[in-house]
């Protein structure tokens, strides 16, 4: 199963996921990738273009250049580098703007850091790539943009967005279905997966304290150790705002905090995390998985409150359910895994039209109102699981040869 498991990955990797960002996004008239494209590949030339899409590429093809060592995979990546240098880097304020047009002019300057942290782990990645050093430079001005503003100093944490010069905005909200709170689990997941690269990269001691400090605030404060649920919306106090639980940001939850414990290189620390990974995958499967293997949604304290399958959580937890077995050697996590994959290959892959299905219901129905490009939709979660499942397995295989 392992070595059956391991070879789709890699075939849905290189002939799928890459081959049609590489193939069918690149807007060689305007510059950068274009903003939107539809299920069935209708491309709109004059979209915004996003600064989390376009760092969302440059990672997962640095990330894929490291891994498999194809040379096109690195010259997307100076081309995505260069594009988002040019247009995203706000060279008078620091930090990243929001969103450019078509032609690159910027529409939106706002700093969201959500969207900050994604260009530090584009940059960081990609340095580690390239073998180059501004690259890390860059990434290491916004990591100080983003303590200098957002870091809360006095109650710990970090503010959701500013405007274009750095003044706290009324509306926080990183998209309309998102709760308007000063700090919230997600954008704290990807300040966390962004500062674990980039002090991997640098060993910068203040980036690791950095680092450490927001591995404890998932432990202290993000994390429901009753339930073992991630909470979602704080205000700056830390007082919890939403009862809803996400189950893809638990289990994506589980797997990045290790990755940035095992960072740091602290035993007793990892030690900590990996029984809390264990704990969350353990919910996660008793809770949050469908019949049919597939992760659902979303839910409460009352139980499941939106039963479609979305294309990112059903990966990300087949790295987290991985990640669970390599901590437990329970065989019951790496089944999960291996059904999750098996439900996502079966339903989630655009079949027609390549790439992913954003959702499907619970009758595997896919929605076609929503992009397969789009601001929020790049390469990264797929193209990310996908690489850290070949990666895992390997090692599986390795010991289980042993």
């Amino acid at each position: 199963m392992i070595d059956s498991f391991k070879t789709a990955l890699e075939k849905e990797l290189t002939d799928g996921i890459l081959k049609y960002w590489s193939e069918q996004t690149i807007d060689h008239k305007n510059g950068g990738f274009y903003g939107q494209i539809s299920y069935d590949n209708k491309v709109n030339a004059e979209a915004d273009k996003g600064a989390i899409m376009h760092a969302r590429i440059l990672w997962t093809f640095a990330s894929a250049y490291r891994q498999l060592g194809d040379q096109k995979y690195l010259e997307i990546c100076d081309y995505a580098y260069a594009y988002i240098k040019a247009n995203f880097l706000d060279e008078k304020n620091g930090g990243v703007f929001w969103m450019v047009d078509y032609l690159g002019n910027k529409v939106d300057g706002k700093k969201q850091i959500y969207a900050n942290a994604f260009v530090i782990y584009a940059f960081s990645e990609y340095a580690m790539a390239k073998g180059i050093v501004e690259p890390l430079e860059l990434a290491l001005n916004i990591f100080q943009d983003i303590e200098e503003h957002s870091f809360d100093q006095e109650l710990n944490g970090y503010f959701e967005a500013y405007t274009e010069e750095w003044v706290l905005m009324e509306d926080l909200r990183l998209s309309e279905k998102d709760k308007n709170e000063k700090k919230t689990n997600n954008t704290h997941l990807h300040i966390l997966e962004a500062y674990t690269t980039l002090y991997i990269a640098t060993k910068n001691q203040k980036v690791g304290q950095q680092l450490r400090n927001l591995i404890e605030l998932f432990l202290d404060k993000i994390l429901d150790t009753d339930t073992y649920h991630f909470k979602l919306f704080f205000d700056e106090k830390w007082t919890l705002k939403s009862d809803e639980i996400s189950y893809g940001h638990d289990i994506e939850g589980a797997w990045l905090i290790q990755e940035a414990a095992v960072a740091l290189g602290d035993d007793a620390l990892l030690e900590k995390v990996k029984e809390v990974a264990v704990k969350i995958a353990e919910v996660t499967l008793a809770e949050g998985i469908a019949e049919d293997g597939a992760i659902v949604n979303e839910g409460d304290p009352s139980g499941i409150t939106d039963t479609d399958r979305h294309w990112w959580p059903q990966i990300e937890a087949m790295v987290g359910f991985i990640n669970a077995y390599e901590n437990s050697e329970n065989e019951v996590y790496l089944q999960a895994a291996h059904r999750l994959w098996k439900y996502t290959e079966a339903h989630l892959i655009n079949k027609e039209f390549g790439e992913w299905w954003w959702r499907v219901d619970e009758n595997n129905i896919p929605n076609l109102e929503e992009d397969k490009v789009g601001p929020w939709k790049a390469p990264y979660h797929n193209g990310r699981a996908c690489i850290e499942g070949i990666k895992r397995l390997e090692k599986i295989q390795q010991v289980q040869t042993t």
